[in-house]
């Protein structure tokens, strides 16, 4: 892939997509919701007009716009919309509470706070609390707008494409919710680079199931699908039955979850032994880790590879996957995209031999423009040559496969040694009986700490605690084996269904 000339051919902006499309082949389509569909020259007409109506409520170039909703056509026609008149588009997610609502909105001193109502409730609850109007976009229905925010001061605007397209509200599960400002350049190189590598035509369908307010199905499921000018099938919510209905009714070429979602269609369909008919080129995983055993029974089940990656929402987010070329049977999260150079260096800076795990660092046309308003956090999070500090342990193989070894943030010290969460749930998630685990570390006495796992388990599939401690035994160094295994019956999860662990850690100290 030749990246220089890809970073020379990028639009300036991210509206150019639809306006693209729709130029050179208009009746082609673009979204599918519920039952209804648009082709391209349709979403370029609504994205117009949601402009012409974002000028009507008084939003400015550089001004932030935050959008409430969950997954729908009008919040796609919203995003193509804000960036033609270069307002930031802020995508919260309408199942946060009215606190975290509030807290971001003024964080990001919105100029104006959209509700979309017509695909999730929780939306219209946000707006009714918060008194706002009905508005209209042609060809996409209503949206309830808040007040004019007159303190609001717009951001200056550049005219090429390293103006702010989106600020990203990270979920917070280690720590304090951050706005990660992203470029359209940062967004159009990822989905060139995505839709390249997974080759991407006008054939193809994908489920657009994974949160556009989360950057995944923001930048590599939304804007990857219709950078290639294929049809996005939009779905608020994941739910089992409406992933089966859409892999048979409506011919789903690609899908993209996390691997929560795959461990609850295998839950509930019981195990992989009947393999589904459908017309998928592929499958991808993301957002956490994969566990290999979970990988082999989706395959089976899907009868197609299920792909890796592995990013950040600071990386817009990808930063490597596995290639549909070169399937993988272990846990690697791929080589590094085109385009994007990697290190992985000890505590000093100073890279580790070839298979040795340290801090994994990045660089690439992906790395985002920083942390808004937060220029401390992201002074702390670059290092010099524009290289971004992940936070993650990896390690790399000579034949440049990543591995991720854990969060540097999440290690468990116990009795001196080092214990990495990952490696314990990987050792737990391939138990027949568990859907999904996550493990945590409580402060002890004299600054040690215990390993606390929570699993939730397929009451299919009964086990007793005392069981799973006699598995895990088998396979883990004692001193890496669990003090406690606590069972619940869902673990606490964003929308996008990454287990939120500092939920997790504080429930853990609570119980000392």
């Amino acid at each position: 892939m030749d990246i220089p000339a890809l970073l020379a051919g990028l639009p300036a902006r991210l509206s150019a997509i639809p306006a693209h499309w729709a130029a050179r082949a208009p009746d082609a389509p673009a979204l599918h919701e519920g039952g209804r569909s648009w082709t391209y020259a349709q979403l370029r007409h609504s994205v117009e007009h949601a402009a012409q109506l974002l000028r009507q409520l008084d939003v400015r170039a550089g001004d932030r716009l935050m959008v409430v909703g969950e997954n729908c056509a009008l919040q796609v026609a919203l995003i193509f919309a804000a960036a033609s008149i270069d307002a930031w588009i802020v995508n919260v997610n309408a199942r946060l509470s009215a606190r975290e609502i509030d807290t971001i909105a003024a964080h990001s001193s919105a100029r104006r706070v959209l509700f979309l109502a017509g695909a999730s409730p929780e939306a219209a609850a946000h707006a009714a609390r918060l008194g706002a109007a009905s508005a209209m976009v042609d060809g996409m229905g209503e949206l309830l707008a808040g007040d004019l925010n007159a303190a609001a001061i717009a951001e200056d605007t550049v005219s090429g494409n390293e103006q702010v397209a989106a600020l990203i509200y990270t979920t917070g599960t280690t720590g304090q919710s951050k706005g990660v400002m992203l470029t359209h350049r940062n967004l159009l190189f990822i989905a060139a680079v995505s839709s390249t590598l997974r080759g991407l035509s006008s054939t193809d369908r994908a489920y657009g199931v994974l949160p556009i307010s989360h950057v995944y199905g923001l930048a590599s499921v939304a804007l990857g699908t219709l950078y290639a000018g294929a049809a996005l099938y939009l779905v608020p919510r994941f739910s089992v039955d409406g992933l089966l209905s859409a892999l048979k009714d409506d011919g789903l070429t690609i899908v993209q979850g996390v691997p929560a979602m795959y461990a609850k269609l295998l839950q509930t369909l019981g195990g992989a032994e009947t393999p589904l008919p459908t017309r998928l080129r592929f499958a991808y995983a993301g957002g956490s880790p994969l566990a290999p055993s979970l990988k082999h029974e989706v395959e089976k089940l899907l009868g197609t590879a299920l792909h890796n990656g592995y990013g950040m929402t600071e990386s817009a987010p990808t930063i490597s996957q596995t290639r549909l070329e070169t399937p993988r049977l272990d846990d690697s999260v791929g080589t590094p995209i085109p385009g994007v150079e990697v290190r992985v260096v000890d505590v000093a800076g100073m890279d580790v031999s070839p298979g040795e795990p340290g801090e994994l660092w990045i660089r690439g046309p992906n790395i985002m423009a920083g942390y808004y308003r937060e220029p401390a956090m992201t002074a702390a999070t670059m290092r010099d040559g524009g290289w971004l500090n992940t936070g993650d342990m990896a390690r790399q193989d000579p034949d440049g496969a990543l591995f991720i070894v854990g969060r540097t943030k999440e290690l468990i010290i116990r009795s001196g040694f080092n214990v990495y969460p990952l490696e314990v749930e990987t050792a737990l998630n391939a138990h027949p009986s568990v859907v999904q685990s996550a493990v945590v570390g409580r402060t002890v006495a004299d600054g040690n700490e215990d390993v606390i796992a929570y699993v939730e388990l397929d009451p299919q599939h009964p086990v007793t605690v005392q069981a799973l401690q006699d598995y895990l035994a088998q396979t883990l160094s004692p001193y890496k084996c669990p003090s406690a295994i606590i069972v619940m019956e869902a673990l606490p999860a964003a929308a996008t269904g990454k287990i939120l662990k500092g939920q997790l850690r504080q429930m853990a100290q609570n119980t000392l």
